[in-house]
């Protein structure tokens, strides 16, 4: 994408901005009142405690100045003391609502950050979930989400603190001497740039190292995701292998960055000797000289030991802060990334009234260059039943997948009752089509919400009979919660058969009115098979239906047949007409193998 393209978003998705910075801004945006109130909170929290050495310097030149004559020592004492104990009181009061106004905000701004990046998520293209890991995505989202609080507090809660230390610091010092206050000011200005220079070489590795985690996490899915098949072929010892090198490039990650940081805490440890040893040597020469009192001496030496502390912890927090920084810039470019496919502006409702399906001089191909069809026209009439075939890679997926707008094609258009597609909501023409894929995805929900699925508002009633028309409600009153019973991850937990079934119900549920079958019954005996077959030939009704199958006997029956062969329609028509012809169709139909077409042409 050029610099000069607009950056792509769907009109639904939240306007999250691409930059760190801004997009932290904005994710935080919505609690401006209690986030100033926080930074009011932090400024007299860190004013108290810095100026309990004051309070400690006034005791100090008191008790110094004490003689016979001056009465109880408490009663002189009063104002100090009375200073030094309301210092400590405010301090705890500010801190621990600050800490409140924490508890508030934090959990509200974490599920903002992570509804807001799942919103945007959900309009990527099915292209872009295939290039990316499940896992991935949920990690980077979660990191992103937990990174935004932490930077949050890291500003208001450590570095704004710091700040106000080091600015009543240096204040205080110039009031005991000019020359005192002067040199602790230039050993801040100092500390903090060389820090903050340190650290910014630090995010480098701080986000190398949070996209190798990331890395890793997916594979670990992917690994745990996989672990039948791992066990099937005798392979654990392999995906430990497997897993071992890239948790090698973590570890190597992972020492690059801890040792750059060590590097740091060097600089650190020296630079704070040197202003420990720096001030106290030129304060006990003040104070030889006679040009400050015992107060002043104590005062100075108790900020900068306040200041190193802070200081040292300074490096620390801006590693960390860098850190976190780094991973919201990862979580940012993973996914606020322009959508692949969007809804024009001008994009209006899909009424489907008839069902009638046109290719009109389509091109289209996964790598423009090396097109899948090219000029593709048909057209499918309302109610008519079509079922695509031909060989492994012949075009019949990429011919549903551009109907459903999972891709957009190079040129041409796609019109569902002389509408293109291209114009319309996608939710709009989602609502309109069903699909029962070979290989159905269930949610680790019930089975009562999966099937509910088709449609949200479904009775109980309903969604019994749906499973009834599927042939699911037999395996469901087996199940010991019955309809509530969780299907696992994916439907782990379930047949091949069953989660087919399960998608038949959703979708005869749904009852769009156009339907897609890619192989549906495909995981089913031939008993169950053809019972649900004529069940799904009563929900077809007057639908339009497009079937894709391998086996060509269940799509024999269908009014009109398409045979694929590298990416065009070679023949049309029913199954006795392109029998008749003896084409490519009687071709693929002497070559099936127990039902089934071979995955390639067979010579000879």
């Amino acid at each position: 994408m050029s610099n000069s393209s607009p950056f792509q978003r769907a009109r639904e998705a939240p306007n999250l901005p691409t930059g760190t910075v801004k997009f932290i801004l904005y994710c935080i945006s919505s609690f401006p009142g209690l986030l100033t109130l926080m930074l009011i909170l932090e400024t007299g929290q860190a004013a108290c405690n810095i100026l309990v050495p004051y309070a400690v310097k006034a005791i100090m030149d008191g008790v110094a100045s004490l003689t016979g004559d001056t009465g109880p020592v408490l009663k002189t004492l009063q104002q100090p003391l009375l200073l030094l104990a309301g210092l400590a009181l405010a301090e705890i009061i500010f801190s621990r609502t600050s800490g409140a106004l924490l508890i508030i905000i934090g959990p509200r701004l974490r599920q903002r950050t992570t509804q807001k990046l799942f919103a945007y998520l959900q309009y990527h293209s099915v292209s872009y979930f295939g290039h990316h890991f499940a896992g991935a995505l949920a990690h980077r989202i979660s990191e992103t989400a937990i990174s935004v609080n932490h930077t949050t507090w890291s500003v208001l809660c450590e570095f704004w603190p710091i700040t106000i230390t080091f600015s009543v610091s240096i204040f205080l010092l110039l009031g005991v001497h000019q020359g005192l206050g002067q040199y602790v000011a230039s050993w801040v200005l100092a500390y903090i740039a060389i820090s903050y220079w340190l650290a910014t070489r630090c995010q480098h590795y701080a986000k190398s190292y949070a996209a190798t985690r990331s890395q890793v996490n997916g594979k670990i899915v992917d690994a745990v995701s996989n672990m039948l098949n791992a066990k099937l072929f005798a392979r654990l010892d392999y995906e430990r292998r497997y897993l071992n090198e890239y948790l090698e490039t973590e570890v190597r990650a992972g020492r690059r960055t801890f040792w750059y940081m060590e590097r740091v805490r060097w600089f650190q440890f020296i630079a704070a000797a040197a202003l420990k040893i720096g001030t106290v040597y030129y304060a006990l020469t003040l104070w030889e000289g006679g040009i400050i009192s015992v107060g002043d001496f104590t005062m100075s030496i108790a900020l900068a030991l306040l200041i190193i502390s802070d200081a040292r912890n300074l490096t620390r927090r801006f590693l960390e802060f860098f850190e976190y920084v780094g991973n919201v810039a990862n979580g940012i470019d993973t996914i606020v990334r322009p959508h692949e496919i969007v809804d024009k502006p001008e994009a209006t409702p899909l009424i489907v009234t008839h069902g009638r399906i046109e290719f009109r001089h389509v091109r289209f191909g996964y790598d423009p260059s090396q097109p899948v069809f090219e000029d593709l026209n048909v057209i499918i009439e309302p109610g008519q039943r079509v079922g695509l075939v031909g060989f492994s890679g012949s075009g019949k997926s990429t011919f549903v997948a551009l109907m459903l707008r999972n891709y957009e094609p190079q040129d041409g258009a796609i019109l569902i009752d002389d509408v293109d597609i291209a114009g319309v909501f996608q939710d709009s023409l989602h609502e309109q089509v069903s699909l029962i894929p070979q290989d159905p995805s269930l949610f680790h929900r019930s089975l009562k919400e999966n099937i509910g699925y088709g449609k949200l508002d479904a009775e109980d009633a309903e969604i019994i009979g749906a499973a009834d028309l599927a042939h699911a409600d037999e395996f469901i009153k087996d199940m010991k919660e019955g309809y509530d019973a969780l299907v696992g991850e994916r439907g782990v937990k379930l047949s091949g058969g069953q989660r087919q079934r399960i998608a038949i119900a959703r979708v005869m549920l749904k009852d769009a009115p156009i339907l897609i079958l890619d192989e549906a019954t495909s995981s089913l005996d031939s008993v169950t098979e053809k019972t649900i077959q004529e069940n799904l030939d009563r929900a077809m009704g007057r639908k339009t239906v497009i079937a894709v199958a391998h086996r060509l006997s269940t799509i024999a029956h269908l009014d009109r047949i398409l045979v694929f062969d590298n990416g065009r329609i070679v023949e049309d028509g029913s199954h006795n007409e392109l029998l008749d012809r003896k084409g490519f169709y009687h071709r693929l139909w002497s070559m099936q193998a127990g039902g089934f077409l071979p995955e390639e042409a067979v010579s000879g």
